[in-house]
């Protein structure tokens, strides 16, 4: 009798350790996994010349860490649908779903909608469309990740008080012949901006921030090829608290969209400027922290892990972290090289100037084989200009070259299995130490708002 009621006190205690966590951020690093910050702080530690270890993303330091299975109903090695399906909505779905069961016969309640319903301002925040697969997950219900059309309409629906992305991959359908979402949107009361200055200064009760029309829709660029009048998620985050706040809390997901991206083209030198955006984004949320420690609470985590990096390329142990901060350009500028008309001499010129890498014997040997095997039409000299089968396939390999020699060993282009980290700071922040499934973080969100969770 006397353990239980010790067991029981104890319970208590800790259901009653923290407050109401009123203002919910929740970050999500597509893609990033144990790697990507393991080597995104070993390149911080080696920019100021520091012990490897020393390097701290603003999360990293947290004092409630643990680490989530990620899992699909569908497969060991999970999707960004199913993934975000699961931590937006706490249920398991088969990769591809969004926001819906197996049989796509019932839909889900969101996180966000949670506590929308309890009167809580939400906003939802990426890199890249907020048609995709994370963002959509928290408002969308369709069977399908790929149904941008559908998705955008259900966006429309939401009632959820800010968005913000670089645009709709479909805004007119699969076909161009829909009628645009945009009169959707409007028609549901957002007034949609295109710069941040315009943001700022709106007083609309519904925002939608996208990029200007004359920048691409899918994604902003690269943190590594980014123009000054690029958007940041530092920025966005801070736009989005300064519209969220007033009433009775806000929740807010923060996406880095092409930290997976980068991943999946093997470039560890984009990955870690993705990584250090987010971060970044994270530090606005933490100075609000500050300002309400009591009510604050912070997640950070991964929907995946994607590339299968691990730091060192297994070349006798020599790691030149170093050398990613050599690397101007990602592996898009590559690519878009590539797809025009281009010569050996010119491809081997660009990478020694934007990947700031020594060319050896061996990789001359790869490259030229690798060039030669994808050229359209053999090239007669170096300096043949040569049209390629694949842009991508080539892209993706001198990218697995260039950041083997960083300390990027990667091991796939795809998704993997592995378990992702979870980093909280705030009220509530307890409950998320040690192993979890990402169907509890949802979960254990609500907890932290004292939010009923049926």
């Amino acid at each position: 009798m006397k353990k239980i009621f010790i067991f029981t006190v104890f319970a208590l205690s800790a259901a009653l350790a923290y407050s109401q966590a009123k203002y919910v951020f929740l970050f999500v690093g597509d893609g990033m996994g144990f790697g990507a910050v393991t080597l995104t702080e070993d390149y911080l530690a080696a920019l100021s010349a520091k012990k490897p270890g020393s390097g701290t993303l603003a999360f990293s330091t947290f004092p409630a860490t643990g680490f989530a299975t990620t899992y699909s109903a569908s497969s060991l090695v999970t999707c960004s649908a199913a993934s975000g399906t699961a931590f937006a909505c706490g249920s398991k779905t088969r990769n591809g779903r969004l926001g819906m069961n197996e049989d796509a016969t019932e839909s889900f309640t969101s996180i966000a909608c949670r506590l929308k319903e309890k009167g809580y301002k939400v906003g939802i925040s990426t890199s890249v469309s907020i048609d995709h697969a994370t963002p959509a997950a928290f408002y969308a219900h369709q069977p399908s990740r790929s149904m941008y059309y559908e998705v955008a309409q259900d966006l429309a629906k939401s009632g959820f008080d800010f968005f913000s992305g670089a645009g709709f991959l479909n805004p007119l359908g699969k076909d161009g012949q829909q009628e645009s979402v945009f009169g959707l949107i409007a028609q549901n009361g957002y007034t949609v901006v295109r710069s941040l200055a315009d943001c700022q200064s709106s007083t609309a009760p519904k925002l939608l921030l996208l990029q200007p029309e004359s920048k691409p829709q899918n994604a902003y660029p690269y943190a590594i090829d980014k123009a000054s009048d690029d958007y940041t998620l530092a920025q966005t985050t801070t736009l989005a608290i300064e519209k969220l706040q007033g009433g009775k809390g806000f929740f807010l997901m923060v996406e880095g969209g092409k930290i997976d991206w980068a991943s999946h083209s093997n470039d560890a030198g984009s990955m870690v400027r993705e990584v250090i955006d987010l971060s970044d984004a994270v530090k606005v949320a933490l100075d609000f922290y500050r300002k309400y420690p009591k009510q604050t609470l912070i997640v950070v985590t991964a929907d995946h892990e994607t590339g299968g990096l691990g730091v060192g390329s297994g070349e006798g142990g020599n790691i030149g972290i170093q050398g990613l901060e050599k690397q101007k350009a990602s592996e898009e500028m590559l690519n878009l090289l590539l797809e025009k008309a281009t010569s050996y001499s010119e491809l081997k010129s660009w990478l020694t100037t934007n990947m700031g890498i020594t060319i050896t014997y061996n990789d001359e040997v790869t490259l030229r084989n690798l060039f030669a095997a994808s050229a359209e039409v053999p090239p007669a000299s170096d300096d043949t200009p040569c049209t390629l089968k694949s842009t991508e396939s080539v892209t993706k390999s001198i990218m697995r070259m260039v950041s083997a020699k960083s300390g990027g060993g990667y091991s796939t282009f795809g998704h993997t299995g592995t378990m992702v980290p979870v980093y909280a700071i705030g009220e509530g922040s307890d409950l998320f130490r040690g192993k979890i499934d990402n169907t509890d973080i949802p979960k254990k969100i609500a907890k932290a708002a004292k939010v009923e969770w049926k």
